[in-house]
């Protein structure tokens, strides 16, 4: 197989037509391929083969396709089949008719703020899916998000950094790091575990570049980017973009939060959020005041250098995934400097001393007022701790002489980790030491939404929600189900929602229908991958017609024009030459009639052949044969044969004649 030819086989798996290729990676192709089994278009990422030699590498690679494919959500890009080939290994995917994020911003430049919440709440549904089945993505960039031309996001390449290399591999090995510098989480950057939050950073990052045209961190090298999302504040989003709004910068600085604690809990949590702002609600971002101001979580970044391993600095980049998968490296962790030890000096017994002072002062005082049962209480305000989050709350009761008592409660208006609600309230007087109760959201109360929603009607779907507390919304989409019957639902199936909320049900109108290509002055098979990439099925064979202008074997058009179903078959119109004339029966007419005749039709190319016929023969001047003969079709430069009867010659002769006059 060659880099600018489709793989060998043209046919993969018995049913995969490969027809021209979409994009190329550092390890993969992907191609337009069409599913003969049944009847769609497919896109096939097929490996190089030297990512195919290693066994261990293969089964890591089946075993990610088989994860993705139990991925079943509307923006994540499904996985159909795996297979492998005569040691091409490949797997078989939707496909999606559009561009990557990252060849939108570049065409388009940055994106609208409202578009930009709209794609992210589209992302977090995909990465809230994956979640929730412990799939954590590890390397979210504009190059892995997919924007159909309908305008839906897909996210692709699930879980694929995992299968990048080998078990021997440094990248499997203590310090290693997987993924984008440019979208690394500052634990993803230090080597450390990853989790579902550490996606969430990595869209923050890509909501700031579609935003603002530029990432929120630059620099030289993978490492110096990855020190500064360890070890720099990110910059907010309003440098960079006039009128930015601010429930949705909020949204992002969130995201963009060193400590994992300071993020969103969930992908769910972030969908929530970006719902009020896109309802023209204030986000709860934006209400608990942006970011928490989180310290990095490094000084110093410390690099350890290996001879024998390339470690210094990011020597070795691993090829992307598919056509934009995720770049590795083997990259030095960035951990802190270890604090020197404490000097032991003479400071010490003067600190001592002073303690042991303030020790037997705070005694007598004791001891003065215990004894004093005439003293007063002292009293103060109780703070405003609403909003703030847990961790804000008991400090600044702490710091105000009380003492916190958290209660972890549901809440329909606090995201988690965020105070709701306090006993006694903000401003009442309590004396100093005593309890305040805090509530501490754990999100809101949560139902699962049902499962057995698609294939049915809407009332019907609207009435399983009904048991569970849950009410629904109806979106039509086009669909291969017939029309009226739920084709999927927002939130997925099986997915928890919070308690009372709203399930977009997403009902089929039909495929609907889509502007058939002009395929004129197409071969058949390039006109037939016109077709298919414009969603629909080409006709095995084209259908001929002569034509007069139309080159023989080039295409004149499509059967039928104009738009059709999507997913319908159309055939390609071929023309088979000029149109052909049926020679008009002009046996038995005179010459220059039998000639008017053929020029009527078209047949100009005329040849007059004369046979000799007695003296005196009726078809002397008429035509006695024609050749071709009267009703064959030929082409209109074909010679037309007429044989034309003309008087035999005649042999004079000398006799003597009698007149007889009669009386």
């Amino acid at each position: 197989m060659t880099s600018t030819e489709p793989p060998a086989p043209v046919v993969l798996g018995g049913r995969y037509e490969i027809h021209r290729r979409l994009a190329r990676g550092g390890m993969a192709e992907v191609f337009l391929a069409r599913d003969s089994a049944l009847d769609r278009p497919v896109a096939v990422k097929v490996l190089f083969p030297e990512y195919s030699t290693d066994p261990a590498f293969v089964e890591r690679f089946r075993r990610e396709a088989q994860a993705a494919a139990n991925l079943a959500h509307p923006n994540v890009v499904g996985v159909y089949d795996w297979g492998a080939e005569d040691g091409t290994y490949y797997i078989v995917m939707e496909y999606v008719d559009g561009q990557s994020l990252a060849e939108v911003i570049r065409s388009a430049g940055p994106l609208h703020p409202r578009r930009v919440a709209e794609v992210a709440f589209e992302v977090a549904g995909a990465l809230g899916h994956a979640h929730q089945r412990g799939v954590v993505h590890r390397d979210v960039k504009p190059g892995n998000v997919l924007v159909a031309s309908s305008g839906v996001a897909k996210v692709t390449d699930f879980g694929i950094a995992r299968a990048l290399s080998s078990p021997a591999d440094d990248l499997t090995q203590a310090g290693s790091v997987m993924g984008t510098a440019t979208y690394f989480s500052p634990e993803q950057a230090q080597g450390f575990a990853v989790d579902a939050r550490s996606d969430l950073y990595s869209l923050g990052v890509v909501m700031f570049e579609v935003l603002c045209g530029r990432p929120p961190f630059n620099g030289d090298s993978p490492v110096a980017i990855a020190y500064k999302h360890v070890q720099e504040r990110a910059p907010r989003p309003s440098e960079f973009v006039s009128g930015m709004p601010e429930g949705l910068e909020a949204v992002i600085m969130k995201l963009l939060s060193k400590d994992p604690a300071n993020r969103y809990l969930s992908a769910d949590d972030l969908r929530a959020d970006l719902r009020r702002f896109l309802d023209g609600q204030p986000t709860l971002a934006e209400q608990a005041g942006a970011a928490p101001v989180d310290q990095p979580t490094v000084a110093v970044p410390t690099v350890a250098t290996d001879p024998e391993a390339t470690r210094v600095g990011v020597p070795v980049a691993a090829a992307a995934y598919a056509a934009n998968g995720p770049a590795t490296a083997s990259t030095p962790v960035l951990e802190p400097e270890p604090e020197p030890e404490p000097r032991r000096t003479g400071a010490y017994a003067a600190v001592a001393l002073l303690l042991v002072a303030a020790l037997v002062g705070l005694g007598v005082w004791l001891f003065t007022t215990m004894g004093d049962e005439e003293a007063d209480t002292e009293t103060k305000p109780v703070p405003a701790v609403t909003q703030m989050t847990e961790q804000e709350a008991v400090e600044t009761l702490r710091a105000a002489g009380f003492n916190p008592v958290v209660q972890q409660e549901p809440s329909d208006v606090a995201v988690v980790g965020v105070v709701f609600d306090q006993t006694p309230a903000a401003q009442t007087e309590l004396a100093v030491g005593q309890d305040v109760v805090i509530k501490v959201s754990t999100g809101a109360a949560e139902a699962e939404v049902p499962t057995g929603l698609t294939g049915i009607t809407v009332e019907e779907a609207r009435a399983l929600l009904e048991q569970v507390g849950l009410g629904a919304t109806v979106e039509e989409v086009e669909s291969d189900l017939d029309a009226g019957l739920v084709d999927s639902t927002d939130p997925a199936e099986g997915e928890k929602i919070a308690a009372k909320g709203t399930v977009t049900l997403k009902v089929s109108k039909g495929l609907g229908t889509a502007p058939i290509p002009n395929v004129a002055g197409l071969t058949l098979d390039q006109a037939k991958v016109a077709l298919l990439k414009a969603g629909f099925i080409p006709g095995d064979v084209g259908k001929e017609q002569p034509s007069s202008t139309v080159p023989k074997g080039t295409a004149i058009g499509t059967d039928p024009t104009g738009s059709a179903e999507k997913e319908s078959t159309v055939y390609v119109v071929i023309s088979s030459g000029p149109d052909q004339i049926k020679v008009p029966t002009v046996k038995g007419q005179l010459e220059a009639d039998a000639k008017a005749a053929l020029r009527d039709k078209g047949l100009d190319q005329i040849e007059v052949e004369p046979k000799a016929l007695p003296a005196g023969d009726p078809n002397i001047g008429r035509v006695v044969q024609v050749d071709p003969a009267a009703g064959t079709l030929v082409d209109p430069e074909t010679t037309i044969t007429l044989t034309v009867g003309v008087a035999a010659a005649t042999t004079s002769t000398t006799s003597s004649t009698t007149t007889t006059t009669s009386p």
